[in-house]
């Protein structure tokens, strides 16, 4: 009651209980702060009881005993220094062991008046009892003040909530809290300030109190892996503001020094263990380690926390382990200087490719010049040649990976996976996945392209109708393979038959035989490659992706021949922002 109050009380009189309860709402509503129950609560850490609860009867009594009373407030976290998770969980666990307390004490207060309203009854029946005293009330039973102490789960956390006494009780002191809390064990992290201070404090009955802290504990950092190379290439060019493609931007080959750090381990780090408040240790979990991803030609340094390179090479990840494969530099062209070249790691060539070599590698071949009609290129990984792809009928370009080139003419193109080039002339191209040709003129004019999944224009075809066929869906790389061991079959019989026309002779003989191993060899290849094909027909049905594979192009011009598996169609007009699907065998322009 404030100061105020008190002074128009001794003028005026006391108020009626009514009129006394809005200062009292207004408390408990919290405009007292910087003390508990005040507005500094989370109202997420705030208990709501209902009207019905045990503890509202609890404190109806001592409000009838001992005047003004602070309403119940039962809030966990006051400060807001605890985890919102662990308030809310317990919050749930609290609602009905503090029923059962309020309960339980509301039980004791009346067994206490039970022995008392007993001797009543045999005075009165005795005699004894005064008149003037038949209309008094039975006296109060006297029961001390107790705390309720409440465990949180993880045992880390313990709160007091004192129920005040009845009658002539004693009233809340310092031991009565010391017995309750070591009474549940309760004997680490103990808040000695608030235990000195909560027996004078005007709010100590009915409200919740932190009254000790456990120290949690702090499980260990895994360890980790900080690489200095990438481990996914990003292999998709995109065009600048002029629609043009930087070519040489696109580097496959991370060259790397014998002894150079490829990457290095962050060591997991020791769990610290906690204490809760029962004064036991709560554990903790060390970090894991994590092993270096080793691969070939690296070596882990003598403290175990580096990997190396053990030779010079080109840095890719593979298979979940980086290994260095060698690189092949190739100062200027290859030409007569240099010869074919074999190679079974990457080859950086930076001049051209002649025609008549051959080009074959195991991993990525970058070219910073031109492939020249008649040769030959074959990439185990990627393929980037920075000015473009001459064919003139004659260059076979193969790669497992992707392809990126200025300019595809009249070379053939067998790529697994993705294809962007500038524009594609007169050339046939089978790719397994995507054929993108957007920068630059980005058109595709006359010969044949086939991918499986998808192919991206800005037109295909030409104004003067010249022969362009478009094919998706399917196997085209399987359908090339096929397509070469049967050239190959009908070269070797053709000159089979030549060499059974010519007359006996050991030369002959030494041919023939040679001749006819190599068709045996070739006979069985193309045999692998039809059960193959028919398997991966047979599997066609189940794929996901089936019946996504379409034609998108700015334009598309007449004499331009689309084709769906068995369904075509021939374009006799100008389509215009073209889109072409296969629906139910059937295949759509939009």
């Amino acid at each position: 009651m404030s100061i105020k109050d008190k002074f128009s009380n001794l003028l005026f009189g006391e108020k009626p209980e009514e009129e006394q309860t809005a200062p009292e709402e207004a408390e408990a509503a919290g405009e007292v702060t910087g003390e508990p129950g005040g507005a500094s609560a989370s109202s997420l850490s705030l208990l709501e009881l209902p009207e019905d609860h045990p503890i509202y009867r609890l404190h109806s009594q001592r409000r009838h005993e001992a005047g003004y009373l602070p309403a119940p407030r039962v809030c966990l976290d006051e400060t807001g220094i605890l985890p919102p998770e662990t308030v809310r969980r317990e919050l749930d666990r609290l609602r009905p062991m503090l029923a059962a307390a309020c309960s339980a004490r509301l039980k004791a207060v009346q067994d206490s008046a039970a022995p008392k309203r007993s001797e009543r009854r045999e005075k009165k029946k005795d005699g004894e009892e005064q008149p003037e005293r038949r209309q008094a009330e039975a006296p109060p039973p006297a029961l001390d003040a107790q705390p309720f102490v409440y465990l949180s789960a993880n045992q880390l956390y313990a709160w007091v909530l004192v129920f005040p006494p009845v009658g002539q009780g004693e009233e809340l002191t310092r031991e009565m809290l010391d017995s309750a809390l070591a009474g549940q064990g309760v004997r680490y992290g103990l808040d000695r300030n608030l235990i000195d201070r909560l027996a004078h404090h005007d709010r100590r009955y009915f409200n919740m109190f932190l009254a000790a802290k456990g120290k949690p504990a702090f499980d260990g950092k895994n360890g980790n892996i900080v690489d200095n190379y990438p481990r996914v290439i990003q292999r998709v060019l995109e065009a600048d503001e002029f629609d043009q493609v930087d070519y040489t931007s696109l580097n496959l080959i991370h060259n790397a020094a014998k002894g150079e750090e490829i990457c290095h381990l962050i060591k997991p780090t020791e769990g610290e263990p906690g204490r809760s408040v029962l004064d036991e240790e709560i554990p903790a979990k060390s970090g894991k380690s994590v092993p270096l991803p080793k691969g070939k030609n690296t070596e882990i340094s003598e403290d175990g926390v580096q990997l190396l390179a053990s030779i010079s090479g080109s840095v890719d990840f593979t298979g979940q382990v980086f290994q260095v494969k060698p690189v092949l530099e190739i100062g200027g062209d290859v030409d007569y200087s240099t010869g074919s070249i074999n190679f079974l790691g990457d080859i950086n060539i930076q001049g051209n490719i002649l025609s008549g070599f051959t080009v074959q590698a195991g991993g990525n071949i970058h070219v910073g010049g031109v492939v020249e009609a008649g040769s030959s290129v074959e990439a185990g990984g990627d393929l980037v040649v920075v000015k473009g792809i001459l064919g003139g009928g004659a260059t076979t370009v193969r790669a497992k990976g992707s392809v990126f080139a200025k300019y595809v003419e009249n070379a053939v193109i067998c790529v697994r996976e993705l294809l962007q080039t500038d524009c594609i002339i007169g050339s046939s191209v089978y790719c397994g996945g995507e054929v993108i040709v957007q920068s630059g003129r980005g058109k595709i004019m006359g010969g044949f392209v086939w991918a499986a999944r998808r192919i991206c224009a800005s037109a295909v075809g030409s104004q003067s109708e010249c022969k362009t066929t478009v094919v998706l869906g399917g196997r085209p790389c399987n359908y090339f393979e096929r397509e070469l061991v049967q050239r190959e079959v009908n070269a070797l019989e053709m000159e089979m038959e030549k060499l059974e026309c010519q007359p006996d002779s050991p030369v002959r003989s030494s041919l023939l035989s040679k001749t006819r191993l190599k068709l045996t060899t070739a006979e069985m290849k193309m045999r692998k490659l039809e059960e193959r094909l028919q398997r991966l027909q047979a599997e066609e049905g189940g794929r996901q992706d089936q019946g996504n594979e379409r034609l998108e192009c700015g334009v598309a011009y007449p004499g331009t021949k689309i084709r769906f598996g068995d369904e075509a169609i021939r374009l006799h007009q100008v389509h215009r922002h073209c889109v072409a699907t296969k629906v139910h065998d059937e295949i759509l322009l939009m």
